[in-house]
């Protein structure tokens, strides 16, 4: 059975709220409940967190060493700044997929460029909620 950490960085907690013309109209309650059933479909286990702050990432980062076969992990706004998260990312050995809900290279230029991305697998970015499905079938199909 694979486990699964899904990391859900600053300001998801506001997904519905928050302009649901780019994040859509979901929320993090009802992403967390479509990963759950699909990851229970295939038989893995999921374990969410959300925290507004960058060492929060970094301590569900480092707290998953030895449990988790994998990360999925949507960084936020840190994902164009934080060196502290692609190194954490690095240091926990956990494969780790980073996705977005929304397409980041349609949107403005500074949001274009991830720092955590060239220490993960892989990314995912564009397809909403399906975002995260995607990420757990990656895991999943390996």
């Amino acid at each position: 059975m694979k486990k699964i950490l899904v990391i859900h960085g600053p300001n998801l907690n506001l997904l519905g709220k928050r302009e649901p013309e780019v994040y859509g109209k979901m929320t993090l309650k009802d992403i967390n409940a479509r990963i759950s059933s699909a990851a229970k479909a295939r038989g893995a286990t999921v374990k969410f967190t959300q925290t507004n702050s960058e060492s929060g990432i970094v301590d569900a980062l480092q707290g998953v060493m030895g449990w988790a076969d994998g990360i999925i992990l949507n960084p936020g706004a840190f994902t164009h700044y934080s060196y502290v998260i692609y190194d954490a990312v690095l240091a926990c050995g956990v494969p780790t997929i980073e996705v977005h809900l929304s397409n980041i290279y349609k949107r403005e230029e500074f949001r274009r460029k991830s720092l955590v991305a060239p220490g993960c697998v892989g990314q995912i970015t564009g397809f909403g909620y399906r975002s995260y499905l995607l990420a757990l079938s990656a895991f999943l199909d390996t």
